[in-house]
């Protein structure tokens, strides 16, 4: 062992090295200086194991010559010499940096050699941890995950770059701070969580809500580990957090949509099966009204049945908008067209409390969608921003281009990346609440007691989705909401508006039908609605039924009038089935399902007749003689067409 000893007292630098000449069988090379300056040009130059240093030199004194020597080597093991007077200077020279210290006259030779080789190793073992510890925290400043360190009151010890990429503060605002990524209301729960840990308890993987530094409120995985000191103690604990919000809300727009869909299959058979009660009560109500002179008492009694059935039928459309199964004519259109077409009735539907913004781009891109829907949806959000706003305010209706990449659609929405059309409809009212925000979509959610179908936003919804595009909602209590709509962007000329065709004037006949109808009473209507006109009627409760019947009837049959949905055998199959036998034989397809509906699942081919339910007599009436007048056109390999 080489030692660089430093002492300015001779008799004890005589006195260390004749103590050291008794450990001969473990020699030790002593190089001896009297002043700080010249061992540290010793140092500069030569290599040894270890420094004795007198913490009294002449150009040196007290923690200066540990300071100046650690600066200079910091790699060099330091021995204090001190008197038998002055063993606490010593004690503080060791937390200072020291290794150890001797107090000189005391020990013999072999004592001080351990003493010396204690120093070493434990200088070697102090450059092993720091190093160890340099490494762990390059790892913790380099990785991804947020990491930060709590000591036992929870107080920030240590904070990662990633900690203040994803919370947003610094290292300097939050070391010593309690809990502050916590919100208020999550503290109590959070520091008995934090207890737990110190205790014992690993977290791994547990959810939590956090803030960041500009209050928006993020949600978190955490991992927990303890922390201990040299002597295996505990004094404190790290967290390793990674940031789940958009997984969890891709989750919730998951769960959304699935819930949403499930409402929508129900909305839908509802629809149908009402459809099929108020083609009933719709269509005895216009036989009993056909029927009845002007001054009949009786008469407005039906009429406002026949009105109360109307009703009805307007809300299962705004049903089976909402489960997508409404027919829509879509063609291309320029919203900004609709919008400032829609302008003064839109002036006219809100209270003079309220002012109307619009905002349109002018180079706005097309869209394919149904005019008419595309205004019902601009009148059900205007209505519903109306509510919202009593006493007044602002309501605002913008449109823009807009490209969405993958990463919003991923974070804010179902739609793919592209080009779309955003219409935006804000107002400054009340707000809602995360809780209402989650409901308002689905059909007969309202907040408005006792006003209201809770059908508006419903409808707007199925209508949206029915266009291939997304709507999302944005909205705080008290500040007002945002409604933006993202329907994809045509490469194509809008179309001009259809004059619309007045119907034909309905007419009786003498043809022969094939009536097919598994609910009776709905058999029972459409058969006397036929034979007031003049049909003859074949009528069947399956398809099964009516096939035998046409097998047997010796007679022409003109028109089949089927259900589409009936049990064993679907409306289609017994067409299919019926044409080879009858070759001249025109469909007319009726369902409480919409054209779109049936036409989407298979049920019948594209192009077939169809009228929807409920229907009135002249409606039936109408679309029979359109059929049995128009000369029958065979298009081989698009299945059955009238």
């Amino acid at each position: 062992m080489k030692v660089l000893l430093v002492e300015d007292n001779r008799a004890d630098a005589v006195l260390l090295r004749e103590t050291l000449a008794d450990t001969r069988d473990k020699p030790v090379e002593l190089v001896h200086v009297e002043q700080l300056k010249t061992a540290l040009e010793r140092l500069a130059t030569e290599s040894f194991d270890i420094v004795l240093l007198d913490l009294s030199l002449p150009d040196a004194d007290g923690m200066e010559t540990i300071t100046r020597t650690q600066k200079e080597h910091p790699e060099l093991p330091l021995v204090v010499l001190t008197g038998l007077d002055d063993e606490a200077t010593a004690v503080k020279a060791v937390r200072h940096g020291a290794q150890d210290y001797l107090v000189k006259g005391r020990g013999d030779g072999h004592l001080i050699l351990r003493a010396m080789r204690y120093a070493v190793e434990r200088k070697r073992s102090e450059e092993a941890l720091r190093e160890a510890n340099e490494k762990l925290q390059a790892v913790i400043d380099t990785a991804p995950v947020a990491i930060y360190t709590m000591d036992f009151e929870a107080r920030i010890t240590g904070w990662n770059a990633a900690a203040q990429r994803m919370f947003q503060f610094t290292e300097n605002e939050v070391l010593g701070q309690l809990l502050p990524n916590v919100l208020q209301d999550d503290r109590e729960q959070t520091l008995a969580a934090y207890q737990r840990v110190l205790a014992g308890e690993d977290l791994r993987g547990v959810g939590a809500r956090r803030r960041r530094k500009d209050g928006k409120v993020i949600y978190v995985n955490m991992w927990t580990a303890l922390l201990r000191d040299a002597g295996g103690k505990v004094n404190g604990f790290l967290a390793a957090v990674t940031d789940v919000t958009e997984r969890k809300q891709l989750e919730e727009q998951l769960r959304q949509s699935q819930r949403m869909e499930a409402v929508g299959r129900l909305a839908g058979g509802v629809a149908h099966d009402f459809n099929n009660l108020l083609t009933i009560i719709t269509g005895y109500s216009d036989m009993l009204l056909n029927k009845m002179p002007e001054p009949e008492p009786l008469r407005r009694n039906v009429e406002e049945i026949k009105k109360a059935s109307g009703r009805a039928a307007s809300l299962t459309n705004q049903l089976l908008a909402f489960s997508r199964r409404q027919v829509l004519q879509a063609k291309v259109i320029d919203l900004n067209e609709i919008v400032a077409d829609m302008n003064k009735m839109l002036r006219r539907l809100i209270p003079e409390s309220i002012e109307l913004v619009v905002n349109l781009e002018p180079q706005l891109g097309h869209i394919k969608a149904d005019p008419g829907q595309i205004e019902q949806v601009i009148v059900n959000l205007a209505v519903n921003a109306r509510e919202a706003m009593p006493q007044g305010g602002k309501l605002i209706i913008e449109t823009a281009n807009r490209e969405l990449d993958e990463h919003y659609c991923r974070r804010h929405m179902s739609v793919k990346p592209g080009s779309y059309v955003m219409l935006s409809v804000s107002d400054t009212g009340a707000g809602m609440a995360p809780d209402v925000q989650e409901h308002i979509f689905e059909p007969f959610f309202t907040t408005k007691t006792g006003k209201g179908t809770g059908l508006g936003l419903s409808t707007v919804y199925g209508i949206v989705k029915q266009s291939a595009g997304e709507i999302w909602v944005y909205s705080e209590p008290s500040l007002g909401s945002s409604f933006k709509i993202y329907l994809p962007r045509v490469q194509a000329a809008a179309e001009r508006a259809e004059t619309a065709v007045q119907p034909p004037t309905p007419a009786s006949g003498r043809e022969t039908i094939l009536l097919v109808e598994d609910e009776e009473t709905v058999r029972m209507l459409v058969r006397e609605i036929l034979q007031s006109n003049g049909y003859s009627v074949l009528e069947a409760k399956n398809g099964a039924e009516g096939l035998a019947l046409a097998g047997r009837y010796n007679g022409k049959i003109d028109l089949l009038l089927t259900d589409v949905v009936m049990p064993q055998m679907s409306g289609r199959e017994l067409a299919e089935k019926l044409c080879p036998l009858r070759p001249g034989t025109r469909i007319l397809f009726m369902s409480g399902y919409t054209d779109d509906a049936v036409v989407a699942n298979g049920s019948v081919a594209p192009g077939s007749a169809f009228i929807q339910k409920p229907f009135s007599p002249d409606a039936l009436a109408r679309k029979l003689r359109m059929l049995l007048d128009r000369q029958r056109q065979k298009q081989p390999g698009r299945g059955i067409r009238n």
